[in-house]
């Protein structure tokens, strides 16, 4: 992977996203235009605010597939700005990432769902003085993708998501399909409902959201694993968004970024607003903005409002957590985890969060994040 400058970053962000390559990041090997500052081990011409003082080694991480492409871009950037350092993030799911934090085996994990009392207790093992906290660093909306050639702009709302998904509605020209979408010319065809195999927290906040609008037609509990019956499952983020573009009549639930560069068409939202609302990283700050911290002490777990109707807002939205511990982090990487996540929650950080379909966290928990993560020991 050649080394870019920091003025070709940008122009190269969403290039980026299509590419799915290996899930394991690599080092990246530096060009001839750049060299390297002996003083702080940081290669000129690289991302400039980066911080590399303590960095070194490799750092390995795992967790969600929802921040996959943001990580992507996040250590293609950290990597070109500090030597002989390497970050390595295996995108799997939310819930193996938070197994592998609690067996000790990544310095931070990332999850789409917040820790829970017993996870928090187990984390207790591995942060010898301290326990695992979430530190919100991505948000964005959780997209309803589909694959209806000749329909664009398709509508839906929470009652009728839900039962796509709890295998109640089962045609596309179904009438309460079409009550929604007048002008559209629906086809008689089979829907195709594509869940996540695994441990997701992205199904975890799917349910929140159909859970809190759509009462009473989604009866099951928040939880990780998918609870519905009927449908298909395919594996991560990337396999749903695979399935849906593959299979005309398709349907599925991944983050924005998978759509936008796959040119999967995505449902617009029925909240009760004026007006329909559609997912993009503008619409989902609108909604995340307006959470509450429900976390305690160094804990930044937010409260997210998936029932809102407030203009202009996208209610399906997801916020990713870097898990960490507060205090007794391993010795050996906890430099590194510090200057990474300092990069990833700067404004230049949160900056290629907007550019890659993403939902940078709102300035006043961001600010809250950074101080957070300076104080970890």
């Amino acid at each position: 992977m050649k080394l870019q400058r920091k003025n070709g970053l940008r122009a190269t962000a969403l290039g980026a996203l299509a590419v799915s390559g290996a899930l394991v990041l690599t080092a990246c090997g530096s060009d001839n235009n750049t060299g390297t500052d002996a003083a702080n081990g940081k290669k000129t011409g690289a991302a400039s605010n980066v911080s590399c003082e303590g960095a070194k080694g490799q750092l390995l991480a795992s967790g969600s597939s929802a921040q996959k492409n943001a990580m992507d871009l996040w250590v293609k950037n950290y990597m070109a700005a500090c030597t002989g350092v390497e970050i390595n993030y295996k995108a799997s799911s939310s819930g193996e990432g938070i197994v592998a934090f609690n067996q000790g085996t990544v310095g931070f994990a990332g999850s789409d769902s917040a820790l829970k009392p017993d996870e928090v207790a187990e984390s207790k093992k591995v942060c010898k003085s301290g326990s695992g906290i979430n530190l919100p660093m991505v948000g964005g909306p959780i997209a309803i993708g589909y694959n209806l050639p000749g329909v664009k702009d398709l509508v839906l709302d929470a009652p009728t998501i839900a039962k796509i998904f709890n295998d109640k509605i089962k045609n596309w020209n179904d009438p309460a399909i079409a009550k929604l979408n007048p002008k559209a010319t629906l086809p008689d065809k089979p829907i195709q409902a594509f869940h996540r195999s695994e441990d997701s927290g992205t199904t975890q906040n799917l349910g929140k959201y159909l859970g809190k609008a759509a009462k009473a037609d989604w009866a099951y509990e928040a939880e990780k694993k998918w609870p519905a019956p009927g449908g298909q499952a395919a594996s991560g983020s990337s396999g749903v968004a695979a399935q849906v573009k593959q299979n005309e009549g398709a349907i599925g639930y991944f983050e924005l970024s998978y759509a936008s560069s796959q040119s999967i068409p995505t449902v617009a939202i029925n909240t009760g607003a004026a007006a329909p609302v559609a997912a993009s990283p503008e619409s989902a700050s609108k909604a995340i903005a307006a959470a509450k911290i429900k976390g305690t002490g160094k804990d930044l777990a937010l409260d997210l409002d998936y029932a809102t109707k407030a203009a202009g807002a996208y209610p399906i939205v997801l916020v990713t957590y870097e898990v960490v511990c507060d205090s007794g982090n391993k010795a050996e990487t906890l430099p590194t985890v510090k200057s990474f996540l300092t990069y990833t929650s700067s404004e230049e950080g949160q900056k290629v969060l907007s550019e890659a379909g993403y939902a940078p966290i709102p300035a006043e928990i961001n600010a809250k994040v950074r101080e957070t993560v300076k104080g970890l020991s």
